[in-house]
Protein backbone atom coordinates (compact mmCIF):
# COMPACT_ATOMS: atom_id res chain seq x y z
CA UNK A 1 0.00 0.00 0.00
CA UNK A 2 2.66 2.26 0.91
CA UNK A 3 4.77 1.16 -2.65
CA UNK A 4 1.66 2.39 -4.70
CA UNK A 5 1.04 5.27 -2.51
CA UNK A 6 4.48 7.26 -3.13
CA UNK A 7 4.63 6.59 -6.80
CA UNK A 8 1.55 8.37 -7.08
CA UNK A 9 2.33 11.35 -5.22
CA UNK A 10 5.49 12.41 -6.59
CA UNK A 11 3.46 11.73 -10.49
CA UNK A 12 0.80 14.48 -9.20
CA UNK A 13 3.31 16.34 -7.80
CA UNK A 14 5.41 16.27 -11.01
CA UNK A 15 2.38 16.64 -12.91
CA UNK A 16 1.50 19.88 -10.68
CA UNK A 17 5.22 21.23 -11.74
CA UNK A 18 4.60 20.24 -15.15
CA UNK A 19 1.41 21.48 -16.12
CA UNK A 20 0.73 24.92 -17.98
CA UNK A 21 -1.53 27.24 -16.67
CA UNK A 22 -1.21 29.70 -19.63
CA UNK A 23 -4.82 29.78 -21.43
CA UNK A 24 -2.96 31.08 -24.58
CA UNK A 25 -3.83 28.38 -27.50
CA UNK A 26 -0.32 29.44 -29.46
CA UNK A 27 3.62 29.93 -28.69
CA UNK A 28 5.41 28.08 -26.22
CA UNK A 29 4.05 26.52 -23.71
CA UNK A 30 6.24 26.56 -20.23
CA UNK A 31 5.61 24.15 -17.21
CA UNK A 32 4.63 25.54 -14.16
CA UNK A 33 8.08 25.44 -12.15
CA UNK A 34 9.25 27.73 -15.07
CA UNK A 35 6.47 30.05 -14.95
CA UNK A 36 6.99 30.62 -10.96
CA UNK A 37 11.08 31.36 -11.67
CA UNK A 38 10.27 33.79 -14.51
CA UNK A 39 7.55 35.19 -12.31
CA UNK A 40 10.46 35.68 -9.29
CA UNK A 41 12.91 37.11 -11.07
CA UNK A 42 10.47 39.78 -12.92
CA UNK A 43 9.70 40.85 -9.76
CA UNK A 44 13.08 40.92 -8.75
CA UNK A 45 14.16 42.42 -12.04
CA UNK A 46 11.11 45.36 -10.86
CA UNK A 47 11.83 46.06 -7.02
CA UNK A 48 15.74 46.75 -8.22
CA UNK A 49 13.97 49.07 -11.11
CA UNK A 50 11.37 50.63 -9.12
CA UNK A 51 13.17 50.94 -5.84
CA UNK A 52 15.58 53.92 -6.17
CA UNK A 53 12.58 55.88 -7.72
CA UNK A 54 10.37 55.16 -5.31
CA UNK A 55 13.33 56.58 -2.56
CA UNK A 56 13.37 59.77 -5.04
CA UNK A 57 9.04 60.36 -4.66
CA UNK A 58 9.17 59.62 -0.77
CA UNK A 59 12.56 61.86 -0.50
CA UNK A 60 10.67 64.73 -2.46
CA UNK A 61 7.61 64.87 -0.29
CA UNK A 62 9.81 65.41 2.88
CA UNK A 63 9.37 68.66 4.74
CA UNK A 64 13.01 68.03 6.73
CA UNK A 65 16.17 68.91 4.58
CA UNK A 66 18.16 66.30 5.79
CA UNK A 67 18.70 62.84 4.40
CA UNK A 68 16.82 59.80 6.38
CA UNK A 69 18.91 57.56 8.20
CA UNK A 70 16.68 54.51 6.80
CA UNK A 71 15.33 53.89 4.02
CA UNK A 72 12.02 53.98 3.22
CA UNK A 73 9.68 53.64 0.51
CA UNK A 74 6.36 55.04 1.92
CA UNK A 75 5.96 58.52 2.45
CA UNK A 76 5.49 59.49 6.37
CA UNK A 77 3.82 62.61 5.20
CA UNK A 78 3.28 64.53 1.97
CA UNK A 79 4.87 67.57 2.44
CA UNK A 80 4.86 69.78 -0.95
CA UNK A 81 7.32 72.74 0.31
CA UNK A 82 9.89 71.42 -1.51
CA UNK A 83 8.28 71.59 -4.51
CA UNK A 84 6.87 74.95 -4.19
CA UNK A 85 10.80 75.81 -3.33
CA UNK A 86 12.28 74.11 -6.38
CA UNK A 87 9.61 76.30 -8.52
CA UNK A 88 9.70 79.42 -6.42
CA UNK A 89 13.53 79.37 -6.88
CA UNK A 90 15.66 76.22 -7.90
CA UNK A 91 19.17 77.27 -7.02
CA UNK A 92 20.92 80.55 -5.51
CA UNK A 93 21.36 81.69 -9.47
CA UNK A 94 18.93 84.78 -10.06
CA UNK A 95 17.18 82.39 -12.57
CA UNK A 96 13.51 81.23 -12.26
CA UNK A 97 12.00 77.67 -12.65
CA UNK A 98 10.16 78.84 -16.33
CA UNK A 99 13.45 80.18 -17.57
CA UNK A 100 14.86 76.65 -17.17
CA UNK A 101 12.39 74.82 -18.74
CA UNK A 102 12.23 77.26 -21.32
CA UNK A 103 16.28 76.64 -21.78
CA UNK A 104 16.20 72.73 -21.76
CA UNK A 105 12.89 72.40 -23.99
CA UNK A 106 14.60 75.05 -26.87
CA UNK A 107 18.01 72.37 -26.74
CA UNK A 108 15.91 69.39 -26.88
CA UNK A 109 12.76 70.49 -29.45
CA UNK A 110 15.55 72.29 -31.80
CA UNK A 111 17.91 69.53 -31.64
CA UNK A 112 15.09 66.75 -32.37
CA UNK A 113 13.54 68.60 -34.99
CA UNK A 114 16.18 69.80 -36.78
CA UNK A 115 17.69 66.15 -36.39
CA UNK A 116 14.79 65.03 -38.23
CA UNK A 117 15.00 67.69 -41.50
CA UNK A 118 18.73 66.80 -41.67
CA UNK A 119 18.28 62.96 -41.18
CA UNK A 120 15.03 62.60 -43.44
CA UNK A 121 16.74 63.93 -46.71
CA UNK A 122 20.34 62.02 -46.14
CA UNK A 123 18.05 59.10 -44.91
CA UNK A 124 16.54 59.57 -47.93
CA UNK A 125 19.23 59.82 -50.70
CA UNK A 126 20.84 56.82 -48.80
CA UNK A 127 17.90 54.54 -49.61
CA UNK A 128 17.19 55.67 -52.92
CA UNK A 129 20.04 56.97 -55.05
CA UNK A 130 23.66 54.65 -55.97
CA UNK A 131 26.63 57.44 -56.21
CA UNK A 132 29.93 56.95 -55.66
CA UNK A 133 31.64 56.90 -52.17
CA UNK A 134 28.10 55.45 -50.83
CA UNK A 135 29.09 53.22 -48.87
CA UNK A 136 31.71 54.73 -47.30
CA UNK A 137 29.40 57.76 -46.22
CA UNK A 138 27.37 55.01 -44.94
CA UNK A 139 30.24 53.68 -42.77
CA UNK A 140 31.13 57.14 -41.74
CA UNK A 141 28.07 58.41 -40.68
CA UNK A 142 27.96 55.09 -38.35
CA UNK A 143 31.37 55.77 -37.05
CA UNK A 144 29.82 58.48 -34.52
CA UNK A 145 27.70 55.96 -33.02
CA UNK A 146 30.38 53.72 -31.50
CA UNK A 147 32.11 56.78 -29.55
CA UNK A 148 31.00 58.13 -26.48
CA UNK A 149 29.22 62.21 -26.38
CA UNK A 150 31.93 62.83 -24.43
CA UNK A 151 34.71 62.12 -26.72
CA UNK A 152 33.87 64.41 -28.89
CA UNK A 153 33.33 67.33 -26.76
CA UNK A 154 37.00 68.05 -26.47
CA UNK A 155 37.15 68.94 -30.49
CA UNK A 156 33.40 70.63 -30.88
CA UNK A 157 34.54 72.73 -27.75
CA UNK A 158 37.08 73.81 -29.69
CA UNK A 159 35.34 74.42 -32.76
CA UNK A 160 32.42 76.00 -31.40
CA UNK A 161 35.21 78.68 -29.18
CA UNK A 162 36.38 79.55 -32.36
CA UNK A 163 33.80 81.49 -33.27
CA UNK A 164 33.27 84.88 -32.20
CA UNK A 165 31.53 87.74 -32.57
CA UNK A 166 34.27 90.99 -31.19
CA UNK A 167 33.14 95.07 -30.61
CA UNK A 168 37.02 96.49 -31.75
CA UNK A 169 35.47 99.92 -30.85
CA UNK A 170 34.94 102.85 -33.39
CA UNK A 171 32.09 100.65 -35.01
CA UNK A 172 33.79 97.96 -36.15
CA UNK A 173 33.04 94.65 -35.62
CA UNK A 174 34.91 91.33 -36.31
CA UNK A 175 33.79 87.70 -36.36
CA UNK A 176 36.54 85.26 -35.58
CA UNK A 177 37.68 82.76 -37.85
CA UNK A 178 37.37 85.32 -40.60
CA UNK A 179 37.90 88.40 -39.00
CA UNK A 180 40.13 89.85 -36.26
CA UNK A 181 40.69 93.00 -34.36
CA UNK A 182 43.45 95.55 -35.36
CA UNK A 183 47.04 94.14 -33.17
CA UNK A 184 47.16 95.40 -30.22
CA UNK A 185 43.43 95.63 -29.92
CA UNK A 186 41.86 93.90 -27.66
CA UNK A 187 37.98 94.82 -27.99
CA UNK A 188 34.88 93.42 -26.17
CA UNK A 189 33.54 90.28 -26.65
CA UNK A 190 29.89 90.17 -27.78
CA UNK A 191 28.81 86.94 -28.68
CA UNK A 192 30.60 83.45 -28.60
CA UNK A 193 29.09 80.38 -29.88
CA UNK A 194 30.15 77.77 -27.83
CA UNK A 195 29.00 80.04 -24.63
CA UNK A 196 25.24 80.14 -26.25
CA UNK A 197 22.24 77.99 -26.37
CA UNK A 198 22.90 77.99 -30.01
CA UNK A 199 26.57 76.59 -30.16
CA UNK A 200 25.25 73.46 -27.35
CA UNK A 201 22.52 72.80 -29.87
CA UNK A 202 24.89 72.53 -32.96
CA UNK A 203 26.76 70.00 -30.90
CA UNK A 204 23.98 67.96 -29.91
CA UNK A 205 22.89 67.56 -33.46
CA UNK A 206 26.25 66.55 -34.75
CA UNK A 207 25.46 63.61 -31.95
CA UNK A 208 21.53 62.72 -32.75
CA UNK A 209 21.98 63.13 -36.52
CA UNK A 210 24.02 59.37 -37.16
CA UNK A 211 21.45 57.71 -35.13
CA UNK A 212 18.51 59.40 -37.16
CA UNK A 213 19.85 58.78 -40.55
CA UNK A 214 20.50 55.02 -39.69
CA UNK A 215 16.75 54.37 -38.06
CA UNK A 216 15.26 56.42 -41.31
CA UNK A 217 16.67 54.76 -43.38
CA UNK A 218 16.10 51.24 -42.55
CA UNK A 219 12.22 52.41 -42.31
CA UNK A 220 12.49 54.09 -45.64
CA UNK A 221 13.80 50.84 -47.70
CA UNK A 222 10.58 48.78 -46.55
CA UNK A 223 8.30 51.31 -49.10
CA UNK A 224 8.15 49.80 -51.88
CA UNK A 225 9.95 51.65 -54.75
CA UNK A 226 7.10 50.81 -57.38
CA UNK A 227 5.01 54.14 -55.46
CA UNK A 228 7.65 56.32 -56.47
CA UNK A 229 7.70 55.35 -60.03
CA UNK A 230 3.64 54.90 -60.65
CA UNK A 231 3.77 58.67 -59.54
CA UNK A 232 6.70 59.79 -61.77
CA UNK A 233 4.78 58.28 -64.68
CA UNK A 234 1.63 60.51 -63.52
CA UNK A 235 4.11 63.26 -64.00
CA UNK A 236 5.39 63.79 -60.35
CA UNK A 237 8.88 64.95 -60.12
CA UNK A 238 11.87 63.83 -57.56
CA UNK A 239 10.27 66.92 -55.05
CA UNK A 240 6.96 66.06 -55.36
CA UNK A 241 7.19 62.22 -55.05
CA UNK A 242 9.30 63.56 -51.50
CA UNK A 243 7.15 65.53 -50.17
CA UNK A 244 3.49 63.98 -51.63
CA UNK A 245 4.69 60.31 -51.29
CA UNK A 246 7.23 59.45 -49.36
CA UNK A 247 7.19 61.75 -46.38
CA UNK A 248 3.28 60.72 -45.88
CA UNK A 249 4.04 57.31 -45.78
CA UNK A 250 6.85 57.72 -43.42
CA UNK A 251 5.11 60.22 -40.86
CA UNK A 252 5.00 57.39 -37.86
CA UNK A 253 8.77 56.70 -37.99
CA UNK A 254 9.66 60.24 -38.80
CA UNK A 255 7.91 60.73 -35.49
CA UNK A 256 9.38 58.22 -33.43
CA UNK A 257 12.67 59.63 -34.61
CA UNK A 258 11.42 63.10 -33.88
CA UNK A 259 10.47 62.09 -30.00
CA UNK A 260 13.35 60.14 -29.47
CA UNK A 261 15.46 62.70 -30.49
CA UNK A 262 13.30 65.20 -28.11
CA UNK A 263 13.78 62.34 -24.75
CA UNK A 264 17.22 61.60 -25.48
CA UNK A 265 18.65 65.46 -25.12
CA UNK A 266 16.22 66.40 -22.19
CA UNK A 267 18.49 65.37 -19.46
CA UNK A 268 21.36 66.13 -21.63
CA UNK A 269 24.15 67.12 -18.93
CA UNK A 270 27.82 66.79 -20.22
CA UNK A 271 27.58 68.97 -23.56
CA UNK A 272 25.80 71.80 -21.62
CA UNK A 273 28.45 71.75 -18.73
CA UNK A 274 31.66 72.23 -20.75
CA UNK A 275 30.45 74.73 -22.74
CA UNK A 276 27.71 77.00 -21.09
CA UNK A 277 28.85 79.82 -17.97
CA UNK A 278 25.91 82.12 -17.97
CA UNK A 279 23.16 80.96 -15.24
CA UNK A 280 20.61 82.01 -17.92
CA UNK A 281 21.62 79.43 -20.19
CA UNK A 282 21.43 76.46 -17.65
CA UNK A 283 18.90 73.70 -18.27
CA UNK A 284 17.29 71.66 -15.65
CA UNK A 285 19.78 69.01 -15.74
CA UNK A 286 22.29 71.53 -14.93
CA UNK A 287 20.54 73.21 -12.11
CA UNK A 288 19.89 69.58 -10.37
CA UNK A 289 23.83 69.16 -10.02
CA UNK A 290 24.07 72.58 -8.62
CA UNK A 291 21.93 71.54 -6.05
CA UNK A 292 24.88 69.07 -4.82
CA UNK A 293 27.44 70.40 -2.42
CA UNK A 294 30.56 69.04 -1.62
CA UNK A 295 29.45 67.28 1.59
CA UNK A 296 26.58 65.14 1.72
CA UNK A 297 25.13 66.76 5.07
CA UNK A 298 24.51 70.10 3.34
CA UNK A 299 22.48 69.07 -0.16
CA UNK A 300 18.63 70.00 0.55
CA UNK A 301 18.01 66.88 -0.35
CA UNK A 302 13.70 67.11 -0.12
CA UNK A 303 14.25 69.85 -2.91
CA UNK A 304 16.89 67.54 -5.01
CA UNK A 305 14.66 65.03 -4.97
CA UNK A 306 11.75 67.36 -5.96
CA UNK A 307 13.70 68.93 -8.74
CA UNK A 308 14.98 65.57 -9.71
CA UNK A 309 11.23 64.28 -9.87
CA UNK A 310 10.37 67.29 -12.03
CA UNK A 311 12.87 67.07 -14.49
CA UNK A 312 12.32 63.15 -14.91
CA UNK A 313 8.29 64.03 -15.42
CA UNK A 314 8.23 64.83 -19.05
CA UNK A 315 10.05 62.24 -20.06
CA UNK A 316 8.03 59.39 -18.07
CA UNK A 317 4.97 60.98 -19.75
CA UNK A 318 6.00 61.35 -23.00
CA UNK A 319 7.27 57.76 -22.91
CA UNK A 320 4.71 56.18 -21.40
CA UNK A 321 2.28 58.22 -23.73
CA UNK A 322 4.10 56.63 -27.08
CA UNK A 323 5.70 53.81 -25.77
CA UNK A 324 3.65 51.76 -28.22
CA UNK A 325 4.52 54.26 -31.05
CA UNK A 326 8.50 53.98 -30.30
CA UNK A 327 8.74 50.06 -30.06
CA UNK A 328 6.24 49.46 -33.02
CA UNK A 329 8.35 52.41 -35.06
CA UNK A 330 11.57 51.10 -34.03
CA UNK A 331 10.73 47.04 -35.24
CA UNK A 332 8.78 47.69 -38.57
CA UNK A 333 12.05 49.55 -40.32
CA UNK A 334 13.68 46.03 -38.93
CA UNK A 335 12.22 43.53 -41.20
CA UNK A 336 11.31 44.25 -45.47
CA UNK A 337 8.19 43.77 -45.86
Amino acid sequence: MTATTEPTKKNIFKRILTMNTSSQKSGRSLPLWKQILLQLLTLAIGFEVLFPIMYIITLSFSSKTTRPSTLQLIPTELSTIAYQQVLDRPTANPVSFLELLRNSFLLSFGVGLVALLVAVTAAYAFSRFNFKMRQVLMVLVFIPLLMPAVGLSTPLYLLMNSVRVTDCGKGITAIAPFMACAPGVTGKLIFNLRDSLFGVGIAMISGALPFAVWNLKGYLDTIPHELEEAAAIDGADSNQVFFLIVLPLAIPQLAVTFFLGFIGHWQEFALPWLFLTKPENYTLSMTLYNMTGQYANAIPWNRFAAMAVIVALPVAVIYIALQKYITGGLTTGAVKG
